[in-house]
């Protein structure tokens, strides 16, 4: 079985035939091919089938044409045949010709083969010279190039990645911008910056009135509300700004203009962003809205990348880093990642979020496939090409509120952070703080004195009596009670005073030890137990053991960790005990 050999070059299709039926099987084939000698003699030419054009190789790309089959002819003789070709999809395609009885190569095996070949090219064709080579792989080149780029199915995605980029730069720029200005023209008219927080207005009303001077003359009527406006005016009159010259006021004025112009333009890229994603994805853009949709396709390169990946990478795009952070530390993956800010997650809970965020991943999935993928007739309306992405979030609604066990809030606008957010309001009026002349003791003059003698009506004045006695009534147990406490407590602290115990030293244990004939150890530890009791006139008394304990029953000890006011009344025996001793032992020495 013979072994040829298929090439496709810039220049057209060459065919040739191996000397060695076995070449390919041979272990040192890249030596038997590595000079023009060796190759000449182990490959012979055949036939070349020349392109007529650039234009027409590039139709030679889509596979078996008239051309290639016609060279393949040549083959109907033979019973069988063995052809090496470069691409394993061109290989299968022969196969599918009839009346050919052809067996393609298109392995490993054929790869040095074919890298000596296109080295060698010139000196196994006759007639061609190199430069021919390299003029038709520049043009061939150029067309392809320009046919991709005419025909590619991603160019539209382009368009989106390129303007949620932008939309980011203009957001970023703005912000810039409009604090630059409210800083700059804040010296001159600080007030206004409260009464106006949104950025255009302010910049439009900077434009229009330029000194706060003007404001009396000044028509706001098309940029502010007629009470926004008297506001702004009286605030004017009594601003407590600096005064700026006529060159600040251009150059601030100028820097209105472009936020006021970059504002404009940033409402119109929104609004093709949203049309483009409205059109070339319906069903995402259903789901996760126009700008989460936008920037999973900016993230992911183009529409097709994103419909390759499976639910569970579109729910973690865009926290790779925290991702392979965490398993590098062996810590808790995150949940979400770009699709964090779309509105279904945002209005779920915080225990929620992770599960909202899985199930809406996986309707995305199935989302993307379809608007990459599916083909729709030319007069679908936009409801049948998002038919998918309509019933996928009206089902995810409802595994939501079943979720939270409450109705979902209609139109949420959910913030950068993904915190749903309540709509902002434009105007904003904050009126300054007055002085409460109420709180004074005097309404601005002094009270009017009364006479020292006055006429009273009797009816008047009996009625001001009995209403006086009912309240010294009322206060007069509140007052009694509150006399009893004083003098419990003054009770309490004297009797404390009193019974403060005197120090024993060792000479009062000795004393008493050789009056009750006994060394000094024990009289101290039995005297301690309430064993030994001293008498009122300086006899030592030894107690019974039954004895001590009644005396102990009867004079109960006080509690250490007892604070209560009312323990100090059952204490005041204990107390009093101590002080008899010690007063005894006092009076003797």
């Amino acid at each position: 079985m013979p072994l040829f050999i298929l090439t496709e070059t810039s220049a057209g299709y060459g065919l040739f035939k191996a000397a060695d039926k076995k070449l390919l099987d041979a272990d040192n084939l890249s030596e038997r091919l590595s000079t023009v000698d060796k190759i000449v003699k182990e490959i012979k030419y055949k036939e070349f089938a020349k392109f007529d054009s650039a234009a027409s190789a590039l139709e030679e790309i889509a596979g078996v044409t008239p051309k290639l089959a016609s060279l393949l002819n040549e083959f109907k003789d033979e019973k069988k045949v063995t052809l090496a070709v470069a691409e394993s999809k061109l290989g299968s395609s022969i196969v599918k010709l009839p009346d050919l009885n052809i067996k393609p190569i298109s392995d490993s095996s054929t790869t040095d083969l074919f890298r000596a070949i296109r080295q060698h090219l010139p000196d196994l064709v006759p007639g061609m010279l190199p430069e021919n080579f390299q003029e038709m792989s520049l043009g061939l080149s150029h067309s392809l190039s320009r046919h991709r780029l005419k025909f590619s199915p991603d160019k539209v995605d382009v368009m989106i990645v390129h303007a949620v980029s932008l939309l980011d730069d203009l957001d970023k720029e703005l912000n810039t911008y409009a604090m630059r200005v409210k800083e700059w023209y804040g010296w001159h008219f600080p007030e206004l910056g409260k009464i106006l927080p949104d950025n255009l207005s302010y910049a439009k009303v900077i434009v229009t009135l330029g000194m706060r001077g003007n404001a009396v003359d000044a028509d706001l009527s098309e940029i502010l509300p007629h009470e926004i406006e008297t506001a702004v005016k009286a605030a004017a009159d009594i601003s407590m700004g600096t005064e700026i010259t006529d060159e600040d006021l251009e150059n601030i004025k100028l820097l209105a203009e472009q936020v006021i112009s970059y504002s404009e333009y940033r409402r119109q890229l929104a609004e093709y962003l949203e049309n483009r994603m409205k059109a070339i994805s319906p069903n995402m853009t259903e789901l996760v809205g126009a700008l989460v949709g936008a920037r999973l396709i900016a993230h992911a390169g183009s529409l097709i990348s994103l419909a390759k990946n499976p639910g569970s990478t579109i729910q973690i795009l865009g926290a790779e880093k925290a991702l392979f952070r965490a398993l590098k530390t062996k810590h808790a993956t995150p949940k979400y990642g770009l699709i964090y800010h779309a509105s279904l997650v945002g209005q779920a809970s915080g225990a929620n979020k992770g599960k909202m965020a899985r199930q809406l991943a996986a309707k995305v999935a199935l989302g993307v496939r379809t608007d990459a993928l599916a083909e729709f007739d030319d007069d679908a309306d936009d409801e049948t090409r998002a038919s998918l992405g309509i019933r996928a979030k009206a089902k995810l609604e409802n595994n939501l509120r079943l979720l939270e066990g409450k109705p979902l809030s209609k139109g949420v606008a959910v913030g950068p952070n993904g915190m749903p957010l309540g709509a902002p309001s434009k105007w904003d009026i904050k009126e300054a703080r007055k002085y409460n002349i109420d709180a004074d003791g005097l309404d601005g003059a002094e009270a009017p004195k009364r006479p020292l003698i006055e006429e009273v009506d009797e009816e008047m004045a009996e009625l001001d009596v009995a209403a006086s006695s009912d309240e010294e009534m009322q206060d007069a147990p509140a007052k009694k009670d509150k006399k009893d406490k004083k003098e419990k407590k003054e009770k309490s602290k004297k009797s404390k005073e009193s019974e403060a115990p005197a120090k024993i030293t060792e000479k009062d244990y000795e004393r008493l030890a050789e009056k009750a004939g006994m060394s000094v150890s024990k009289f101290a530890r039995r005297f301690e137990k309430g064993q030994i009791k001293v008498n009122a006139d300086g006899s030592v008394e030894v107690l019974d053991k039954k004895e001590s304990k009644a005396e102990q029953v009867e004079t109960p000890v006080k509690a250490k960790s007892s604070k209560r006011k009312h323990d100090e009344e059952v204490e005041t025996p204990a107390k009093e005990e101590k002080p008899k001793k010690k007063k005894k032992k006092s009076s003797k020495e």
